[in-house]
């Protein structure tokens, strides 16, 4: 999944073994040289994998199985390796500019190829991206533990069920104590790799809900409660063949990790080892997708809901199904209470290189770094106590930050080549990425419109 060669030879080499020029500062004068810490000695192989697979395992995986509702079990399995592989490409691209130009951020690669207003325009797309996300992570881990209620109809949440509507068990309480216990610690380490032991675990509860899914699927294989899903999708007219492009931005957000692969790559101790990185993060989170989409798909059939976590809310028809539905909401709630910081990082670091482009890099200043902090993690849990209906505006603005950080802003840098280094292949890669990327996103938003308004007109019908 590789295209062309991205690491230029004078880089192949270990961080440790790069010579010190006596002439260099001590210290960095502009956020954008800022190459890490000096007093760390690298960052391991295994580590970042699982960190860049916490970025890119997130809420996303819940609305995987919904797609094979959309596009059928064949050709929605086609799509998310596709989108692996697109990806790949994609992040390779960034790498190889990135080299080229000795940017050690995403946004100092904007900055490189379109000035000023293309690092502003990356930052503002993380912002609005990762406070998306996070706004959603937090709302629905308060939905998972202390319920909520949609058209009239309330869903006890884990808490609830076990002892009953409390003010203890109340939403803002849950949240809060979420935010001071679990975020604000985990949101104050400064080093990305920090995280890496969360993040294996985090992974390691996502196992945990394929594992339980897989088994459930399977034991009513076995005593013939499944039906055979459709293998491709049922198109009767137009209509139905737009709304096949509306999974494109839900694959899309799936695999968005961009903005931290920059930040991996500069604590790692050997900068060669960031392309076996991203692709062993695919592998590992195309395999998780994957699994995830096909017995999701085939334990709920055309009853799988956009949230599939909201499927696990009623009887499986087998022993134990409410431990097994306790068992499966809290391993994503906590799953996604450990996805949190690594999402986090890099959105306190571009709020940061917004606000203060010429600022001493933010883990020298920790002034600035625990005011940025505190004000976004304040923001975020404002939003998910006031903003329970972010899903319909995340489709929006989410998926459209998310296509342009994964394939529009990868593509436009590549195209506008500074460094002279795109092949004819790249650019033309890019183009069908550019294509693809606003095409199927403008379908989608108008399929998504369209249904919005059609379901507000309708009571005045």
């Amino acid at each position: 999944m590789t295209i062309g060669n991205q690491v230029p030879k004078e880089d192949r080499k270990s961080r440790k073994s790069k010579p010190v020029n006596e002439n260099d500062p001590l210290l960095p004068k502009r956020q954008e040289e800022d190459a890490g810490f000096d007093e760390f000695d690298g960052a391991s192989f295994t580590g970042a994998v699982f960190n860049l697979s916490t970025t890119i395992v997130g809420a996303g995986i819940m609305a995987l199985p919904a797609t094979m509702k959309v596009l059928g079990l064949g050709l929605g399995v086609a799509m998310i390796i596709f989108m692996a592989f697109l990806t790949e490409a994609s992040i390779d691209l960034l790498l190889r500019f990135s080299r080229a130009g000795k940017n050690s951020s995403y946004g100092g690669l904007m900055g490189d190829a379109f000035g000023k207003y293309g690092r502003i325009l990356l930052q503002v797309a993380v912002l609005i991206n990762n406070i998306g996300v996070l706004i959603v992570y937090m709302i629905i881990i308060g939905d998972v533990l202390s319920g909520t209620s949609s058209s009239g109809v309330h869903h006890a949440g884990v808490l609830e069920g076990w002892f009953g509507e409390h003010w203890w068990t109340g939403r803002f309480l849950i949240l809060l104590i979420t935010t001071l216990a679990i975020f604000s610690p985990l949101a104050c380490f400064k080093r990305i790799d920090s995280l890496s032991f969360t993040s294996a675990l985090s992974v390691a509860l996502a196992v945990v809900f394929l594992v339980i899914t897989v088994g459930i699927t399977t034991v009513k294989l076995i005593n013939g409660s499944i039906m055979m899903p459709r293998l491709l999708p049922d198109i009767t007219d137009l209509t139905s063949f737009w709304k096949l492009f509306t999974v494109v931005p839900v694959l899309v957000t799936a695999y968005i990790c961009h903005y931290n692969v920059h930040s991996i790559d500069n604590e790692l101790e050997d900068s060669t080892q960031i392309k076996a990185v991203v692709r062993s993060s695919l592998a590992l989170c195309s395999t998780v997708y994957i699994m995830t989409s096909i017995f999701g798909f085939l334990l709920f059939g055309d009853g799988t809901l956009d949230d599939v976590l909201a499927n696990f809310d009623t009887d499986l028809g087998i022993p134990y199904s409410s431990l097994l539905n306790d068992a499966v909401r809290i391993s994503y709630a906590a799953h996604l209470m450990l996805v949190f910081p690594i999402v986090f990082y890099p959105l306190r670091l571009n709020l940061d290189g917004l606000l203060f482009p010429s600022a001493r890099p933010l883990y020298q200043e920790n002034g600035r770094f625990a005011s940025i902090t505190i004000g976004l993690i304040a923001l975020i849990f404002l939003g998910a106590n006031f903003i329970p209906s972010i899903w319909d505006a995340f489709q929006f603005t989410g998926a459209t930050a998310a296509v342009c950080l994964g394939f529009i802003f990868p593509a436009s840098i590549t195209l506008r080549d500074r460094h002279n280094i795109a092949t004819k292949k790249d650019k033309i890669l890019c183009v069908f990425m550019i294509g693809l990327a606003v095409f199927s996103n403008l379908v989608a938003i108008y399929s998504d419109a369209y249904a919005l308004i059609k379901k507000n007109s309708s009571p005045r019908a």
